[in-house]
Formats: C-alpha cells, sequence, structure tokens
C-alpha cells in the first residue's frame, strides 16, 4: 500500500509539473506573439512616418525652387524653413504654411515692405484665417474694405483668396508708409483708420516682437 501510494504521489507531482510547463509554454509564445505584432506597429507607423517626412521634402524642395521673390535658392531655404515653424501655431498643415510664406513673401517684396511686418499685420488683423470678416465688413488675412474693389474697377476679385487679398492689403500698406515718409506707427494707424493713435501700431509691434522679429524694424 505504502508503495502504491508513493507512484500516486509521484505521478500526480509529475502531472503539475507538466500542467506548470505547458503553461510556461502558451505565456511565453503568447509573449513573443505579441512582441512580434508590436514591432509590426512600430515599423508600419515608422514607414508611415518617413513617407511623409519624405513627401514634406519634396513638397520643400519644390516650394523653394519656385520661390521667385527670394535672391537665391538658400535664402529662401532659411526663411522659409524658419517662418515656417514660427507659424505652425496659427496654420498646422506644412504644405498650407509654405504656399502661404510663399505668397507672403512675393506681395510684400512687390510692395517694399518687409514680409515679417506682413506677418505680423495679419496676425492681428484675422490670426491667418482667410474667411474672417470684420463687424465694419473687412474682409480676409489683411481685413480689406470690399469698396476697395470698385474703386479699382475690379469689382469680381475674391478677397478671401490669399493672393487677391495679399496683393490689396501689401499695396495699401505700402501707399500710406510712402505717405507717411517711413514713419511705420502713422502708416499702420492709417491703415487701421485710426490716425492719431498708436493703440494699433502697438498690437502690431507686440506681435512682430513675439513671434515675427528678424530683421530690425524702426517702430518710431
Amino acid at each position: 500500500m505504502s508503495r502504491r501510494r508513493d507512484q500516486e504521489n509521484r505521478h500526480r507531482s509529475l502531472e503539475k509539473k507538466c500542467r506548470s510547463l505547458g503553461e510556461k509554454s502558451r505565456a511565453l509564445f503568447s509573449w513573443i506573439l505579441a512582441g512580434s505584432f508590436l514591432c509590426a506597429m512600430s515599423a508600419s507607423a515608422f514607414a508611415d512616418e518617413q513617407a511623409e517626412h519624405e513627401q514634406l521634402r519634396q513638397f520643400l524642395e519644390q516650394s523653394i525652387s519656385a520661390s521667385d521673390s527670394f535672391e537665391d535658392r538658400f535664402d529662401a531655404e532659411v526663411w522659409l524653413v524658419d517662418m515656417s515653424a514660427r507659424l505652425q501655431v496659427f496654420v498646422r498643415d506644412p504644405a498650407a504654411r509654405l504656399h502661404l510664406l510663399q505668397d507672403i513673401h512675393r506681395y510684400a517684396s512687390r510692395s517694399q515692405l518687409p514680409p515679417e511686418l506682413v506677418l505680423a499685420v495679419i496676425e492681428v488683423e484675422s490670426h491667418f484665417d482667410r474667411y474672417a470678416v470684420s463687424r465694419a465688413g473687412a474682409q480676409g488675412l489683411m481685413q480689406v474694405m470690399p469698396f476697395w474693389k470698385d474703386e479699382i474697377g475690379r469689382p469680381g476679385d475674391n478677397l478671401t483668396q490669399n493672393s487677391t487679398n495679399l496683393s490689396y492689403g501689401c499695396r495699401i500698406l505700402q501707399f500710406y508708409l510712402q505717405r507717411e515718409q517711413g514713419r511705420l506707427s502713422s502708416a499702420l494707424a492709417r491703415y487701421n483708420g485710426n490716425l492719431g493713435s498708436r493703440s494699433y501700431s502697438d498690437k502690431v509691434e507686440a506681435a512682430w516682437r513675439r513671434s515675427w522679429r528678424a530683421e530690425p524694424l524702426n517702430w518710431r
């Protein structure tokens, strides 16, 4: 009897060990399978990120090459990359940022205005919302009054289109800057329709110093 009980005990012990080994094997297999799945997901995410990076690189290269308002490609690359990082707070899409910055630089340069000044004006006027409309009816990025379209015989112009709005706004600011003989604060007050007050120019200056400052500007 004693020998039989010993055999039964050894048999039960062996069964327990086998079950334990089987459970550990299954756990190890599950862990390996989960690890493989996570690695596959990480590899896929990395591939997607790399593909997006390459697309952005190609787009940036094309944008820089097409930036006709810059003196050379290096100037374009430095300015666009720098300002794109600053503009990210207002415009999330990288391609949209580059398109917008190209337009701003182009129309500011044609109007002999520092593009960083135009960026500061847009921040104050519309926060880069092309569809912004003021209580007075001013429209678009630089909040241009629609009556100007009739004044110059172009009633069909769309002021929510960035290039059109920037063309109007930059030329209007250029006119006032010339009229004020380069006095920036007075020109900005005229642009805002608030001649004699520095409140508007102070807001633009604050935005410029906070977000867009590059070359020095005379804020007299």
